[in-house]
């Protein structure tokens, strides 16, 4: 029962943190109806700063500098990049964001070289005793963190004026454009709010108690474990984000423990393929994967 509560709790934390990237991918599809792959990429730019600038400006600060660099960075690949190409079909957009991904990962794989950084270092490492339960504090941290983070995006999407005119653009674009919604604007903080989100939720990725993969390829990957948590809620459900973000969370930590950690990767993408074949447009979303 103690390692049941432990797994949960860090399960949970886990799940915070895919919750976040994957609130990214349901936000900028919203927008745009484009699925971004360049998301991993969005997660190592704001890394990278934190390793950059942790020990000259101490790590609340580079913290601080990695989200917004994070954030900025969506939004030039939306303004210089996507914004341009309107002529491009959603699938076309889907494929320049895959290259705009590996340009990206690329050239900060080859700054940070073969010294793969952790840059959790306030928490990381660090575990809380409670009782007879062993929890890791980047995983407690990451659940108190994520939790805020996901209610006031939930409450910012709901009753702020961006998120009406979000869900207006999403409804009916048209529509949305005849009653004075400038749809460049939504777009642009679309990819401001994805690329924050992904500066936020890769402060605890790239830690050793997270998965021990360091700023690199392996927290690359592990971003992109989110796109499953938002297929499996719903492509166009922020809700569904958050509910799969927990789902893959819990699914991983419990399947390592119990059944090995080689397939607890395996076992979030079969979750979500058994969550298609029920319901092809996921828990809570609205538009079939084929449709995308």
């Amino acid at each position: 029962m103690t390692t049941f509560v432990q797994l949960l709790v860090n399960g949970l934390g886990k799940g915070a943190v895919y919750a976040l990237l994957a609130l990214g991918f349901v936000v900028i599809f919203k927008a745009t109806e484009v699925v971004n792959f360049a998301h991993g990429s969005l997660v190592l730019v704001g890394g990278y700063l934190v390793y950059e600038l942790k020990d000259a400006l101490g790590w609340p600060t580079a913290a601080v500098v990695g989200v917004l660099a994070a954030a900025l960075a969506g939004l030039l690949i939306e303004r210089a990049l996507l914004a341009n190409a309107t002529s491009a079909d959603h699938n076309g957009l889907a494929l320049l964001t895959i290259g705009i991904d590996v340009i990206i990962t690329e050239e900060i794989v080859r700054r940070v070289g073969a010294d793969i950084p952790f840059i959790g270092d306030p928490y990381d490492a660090q575990p809380i005793q409670l009782g007879a339960v062993t929890v890791f504090r980047t995983q407690a941290i990451a659940l108190v963190v994520g939790a805020v983070l996901i209610a006031a995006f939930l409450l910012a999407f709901r009753y702020s004026s961006w998120g009406v005119a979000m869900r207006a653009q999403a409804e009916n674009r048209e529509a949305a454009a005849l009653m004075g919604i400038r749809s460049s604007r939504v777009t642009a903080t679309a990819w401001l709010v994805a690329g924050a989100l992904a500066g936020v939720a890769v402060l605890f990725i790239a830690t050793q108690d997270f998965s021990g993969a360091g700023l690199g390829r392996g927290t690359h990957a592990i971003a992109l474990v989110a796109f499953p948590a938002a297929i499996l809620g719903g492509l166009d459900s922020t809700a569904g984000a958050v509910v799969g973000g927990i789902v893959v969370g819990l699914t991983e930590a419990l399947s390592a423990q119990y059944i090995s950690f080689e397939f607890s990767k395996s076992a979030v993408f079969l979750v979500m393929l058994v969550v298609l074949v029920v319901r092809p447009s996921g828990l809570f979303g609205t538009k079939e994967l084929s449709r995308v």
